[in-house]
């Protein structure tokens, strides 16, 4: 996301011509784009979106289901307020 978000400043400073970004070559303007698409081929290829999903649904799990027991009253109160 980072990279796009470089990309579209880069963009918007050469076409509006601001700063030294108007003299640089389209190339280098558009270069932050192709890096966010190998960027997103590796992540998907190498499991690693999956894997980040995988993890952030876990602790999902994990945080309703300490929440649940707690409500029950057969967890430790302490760990609700953290």
């Amino acid at each position: 996301m980072w990279f796009v978000a470089i990309g579209v400043l880069t963009l918007l400073l050469k076409l509006l011509g601001i700063g030294p970004v108007a003299a640089w070559s389209w190339l280098l303007v558009l270069a932050p784009f192709a890096v966010a698409v190998v960027w997103w081929a590796w992540a998907d290829s190498s499991g690693l979106t999956q894997r980040k999903a995988m993890q952030r649904l876990e602790e999902r799990k994990a945080a309703r289901r300490e929440k649940n027991i707690v409500a029950l009253g057969q967890g430790d109160p302490q760990k609700k307020r953290k």
